[in-house]
């Protein structure tokens, strides 16, 4: 922010004198600078807006969901069209979902993190003993 505050101000004398029309000349640089300048202007107040904004919505009460502390989404696996497994956290607890069409139905609940990371390292593991054995007929 003091970088753009401190371009204006630098740039601030070609800007004015460019609106002067008694001695019109045309200069590259001093185009490009000011353009650059604009640019670091337009940046930084989308920056401020942003920063800005993100305050704004954690103080009301629709934008409590942005930072919630007891719901999270772990991951969401895609099915097909209008069909996911949703993996969410709800107060230390697992649980897949299924999310199909406009209905939400609960699969199980998963007791603990390790059951989840299991499934997943023996499935990655499969998978690459898999491309092994197959590199190894091949050779």
């Amino acid at each position: 922010m003091k970088s753009a505050a401190s371009a204006l101000l630098l740039f601030l004398p070609s800007i004015a004198r460019a609106g002067d029309g008694s001695a019109y000349e045309f200069s590259f640089l001093s185009s490009f600078l000011q353009m650059i300048a604009a640019l670091a202007i337009v940046i930084g107040l989308i920056l401020v807006t942003w920063h800005f904004s993100g305050k704004l919505m954690r103080g009301l009460p629709g934008g409590a969901h942005l930072s919630s502390k007891h719901i999270r989404l772990i991951e969401t696996r895609y099915l097909g069209p209008k069909r996911a497994l949703l993996l969410i956290e709800v107060g230390g607890e697992y649980l897949l979902l299924s999310n199909s069409d406009n209905r939400l139905s609960l699969l199980k609940q998963i007791n603990m993190l390790e059951e989840i990371e299991v499934i997943e390292e023996e499935h990655d593991q499969g998978r690459f003993n898999a491309l092994l054995t197959r590199l190894r007929h091949s050779a």
